[in-house]
């Protein structure tokens, strides 16, 4: 697979900000766009011929977005309250153990939790492990989501090669990049790779052909999904509906019969 030189990831890195953004609900307010993607956000201002739309309530994450793209706005209600566990006391020693959670499970829930799109996960995981539990890497990445060791332990992971554990936090992780890139999923991408210290050296994606490969690897594979989605969010949404046939004329009918 061939990468994409630096010019090219930085013209997609626009249109993934986007899409970073069609998250599950929260309170606030959604932004919707005139290509058809929407940005969840807490509050916004005008700046010159921009809004900013700030992402979290404190203000310290916050994306701009050119005025004239945005269609209008709709106010996000609150998300319902979560259901109550059942009492311990109804607990009985002889039911069954519920199955364990699968990786696409974990995936949501962690991809809910630090607000990420789960398709872009699945595309890390994807690239990192191939949905391997037990991946290692030659460098003694760990798990689904390929942590290191140290960037285990600063996450509080204990065991790597436990999936809820690992998927937790690969996205956390994940999730602190794109804030501390200003959601430029390009950059978030290579640093997941190459490390953060590597991107802020050369100031983007480092010239590291593993790194380069690896990025448009996820791009493409988030991309593809998102066209497949589209795709079929217009044929449900407009339906191929079949042409009426035409009733044969009488001569029609009648040459039919010699």
């Amino acid at each position: 697979m061939k990468g994409f030189s630096p010019c090219g990831l930085a013209r997609l890195s626009f249109l993934l900000a986007f899409l970073l953004f069609t998250l599950p609900a929260f309170a606030g307010e959604l932004a919707v766009l005139r290509n058809g993607f929407s940005i969840r956000h807490q509050r916004r201002i005008e700046i010159g011929p921009n809004t900013r739309l700030f992402i979290t309530a404190d203000g310290s994450s916050f994306v701009d977005v050119p005025t004239a793209q945005i269609d209008h706005f709709e106010p996000i209600p609150d998300p319902p309250p979560a259901a109550r566990p059942p009492a311990a006391s109804h607990a009985h020693a002889g039911q069954p153990v519920p199955p364990a959670p699968t990786v696409e499970e974990l995936v949501a829930s962690a991809s809910t939790r630090y607000r990420l799109d789960p398709d872009l996960v699945n595309s890390v995981i994807r690239a990192e492990s191939g949905f391997n539990v037990r991946a290692r890497s030659p460098k003694g990445a760990q798990g689904l989501m390929q942590l290191m060791p140290d960037t285990a332990s600063k996450l509080g992971v204990n065991n790597a090669y436990d999936p809820r554990a690992n998927v937790d936090g690969g996205a956390r992780y994940l999730r602190e990049l794109l804030e501390k890139y200003n959601f430029d999923l390009i950059k978030a991408l290579a640093a997941y790779n190459a490390g953060p210290e590597r991107v802020d050296k050369f100031g983007g994606v480092p010239p590291f052909h593993e790194t380069r490969v690896y990025v448009a690897h996820i791009v493409r594979d988030f991309n593809r999904k998102k066209v497949a989605q589209q795709k079929a969010a217009r044929t449900t949404n407009h339906p191929v509906v079949p042409k009426p046939k035409t009733p044969a004329t009488r001569s029609e009918s009648s040459a039919s019969t010699h």
